[in-house]
Formats: structure tokens, sequence, C-alpha cells
């Protein structure tokens, strides 16, 4: 009898580029990809945070390198894709909260801008790229569980990430003749820097804890494994969808 065998995790001679890599979940997805042996391009628009990251990086003996970028601006993004990238990783992105009656144009704006356009339009220039060169590539979007569902003070920052659940089911149709796969990890509230101001908040971590069935918030390890296994041979047949981090929160 011949044995099935687990698809491999090793990511060794790939070439991957992540967005929003100088911190937090963003930095752990690149993290990740460099431990399973590929060369990371490291983007962000933090320059020194960035750099300081890639070289803690290097000093473990990874691949990496810095490449300073604003998503936002899709002129800048053809530059990127000279080459064609195997992974991509998307965890740029911005949030800015408030109740929906005192949202500003610009806030709407701006959230929407990277969150959503910038979102589409990294997604299209990896694709082209893939597609120029005839290779089969894996696009990754951190999203969140509010695109999934609806939250206190989040109705922009909910639009932002429901559209791109569509967006990335869409791609997915059409993309998938070329061997292009698209997916989203939706993490549940994660422990960074950015998010210390909601925790620190009583009522707020009340609520997320009321929501989140296991008995802890997230951290930035919980999203690695994800991205590790959407980005390698192990999830080839996976595109289209989201992988749920949340602890439990949409299942209630």
């Amino acid at each position: 009898m011949q044995l099935p065998r687990t698809p491999s995790f090793d990511l060794s001679g790939k070439r991957a580029l992540v967005t929003g890599a100088s911190s937090g979940i963003g930095l752990g997805c690149a993290v990740a990809l460099a431990e399973a042996g590929a060369h990371v391009v490291c983007a962000a628009r933090r320059v020194d945070v960035l750099q300081a990251s890639v070289n803690a990086m290097a000093a473990e003996g990874w691949s990496a390198e810095a490449m300073p970028l604003d998503q936002s601006n899709p002129d800048a993004l053809p530059d990127v894709f000279d080459a064609p990238f195997d992974i991509v990783i998307n965890s740029a992105g911005l949030a800015r909260h408030s109740p929906a009656v005192e949202t500003t144009p610009a806030d709407f704006d701006a959230v929407m801008n990277l969150n959503l356009r910038g979102a589409y339009f990294l997604s299209a220039q990896a694709a082209r790229a893939l597609m120029a060169a005839g290779l089969p590539g894996s696009i990754i979007h951190i999203s969140s569980q509010m695109g999934h569902v609806g939250g206190i003070d989040r109705a922009v920052y909910c639009a932002s990430k429901h559209a791109l659940e569509g967006m990335v089911k869409s791609m997915a149709i059409e993309w998938g003749k070329s061997g292009i796969r698209i997916n989203t990890i939706c993490p549940t509230f994660i422990r960074t820097p950015l998010s210390a101001v909601t925790f620190d908040n009583p009522e707020r971590l009340a609520w997320i804890m009321e929501k989140i069935k296991l008995p802890r918030v997230g951290e930035v390890e919980d999203i690695m494994g994800a991205a590790l296994f959407l980005a390698s041979d192990a999830s080839a047949m996976i595109t289209g969808t989201s992988m749920m981090i949340d602890g439990g929160w949409t299942a209630g």
C-alpha cells in the first residue's frame, strides 16, 4: 500500500512580499515565511522601524530585505512587481473608529484607500506579474473577523473588510485557471502596539472577552501558522475563502 504524504510547508526557493511588515501581524507573517525558507521582501511606510525589523530577521540567519512602500498609492505598485512574487501577504491596514454619525469623509476615504483600494491594486499587480511569467502563486490578505460581523464604532472599518472579502472571492474565480490562489485570514483582536488603546479600555476589553469563546485574546503567533499554511503547498486546493482566527467570535 502506498500511503499519502503530507504536502510540504517548505518555502525554500520561494520569493515573498509582505506589506505592513514593520511590526505586529505583518512582521509575524514575514518571520513565518522566512523561517520556512522564503526570501521575504518586507514592505511598509515606516522606513526606520522596517529596517530594524529586517535587521533582526537577518540576525537570525533568514533571508529578508526592506522595501519602503506606500500601498495607498497605486502608481508605486508596478515597480514592486517588475519580477513576480510566489507569495504575497497584504497586512497593511488602517482603522479610524468612531460612531457612524461622526465619520468624516476624510476618515472614510483614508480607510477605504488603504484597506480596499490598496488591497485591490496590489492583488491585481501581483496576479498580472504571475500570469506574465506563467507561474502559480498565493495571495493572502489579512482581513478581519469584522469582515463577517459588525462592531461598535467600526462601520467604516467593517465596510472595508466586508468589501475585501467579496473582492477576494471574485478574484479567486477569475485567477483559478492560472493557478493563482487568493484567500483571507480573519483575526480577532490581536495584541499588538496598535491595539493597546483598545485593550486599555475596560469597557472595550469586557466586550471583547464576552465575544471570544476561548479564554484569551489573540497573539501575533496565532496568525503565523495560518500564513505559512496558506502560502505553502499544504493549502494547494484552497482559494476564495477565509480562515477565521477569532477564538470562536463569529461562531456565536
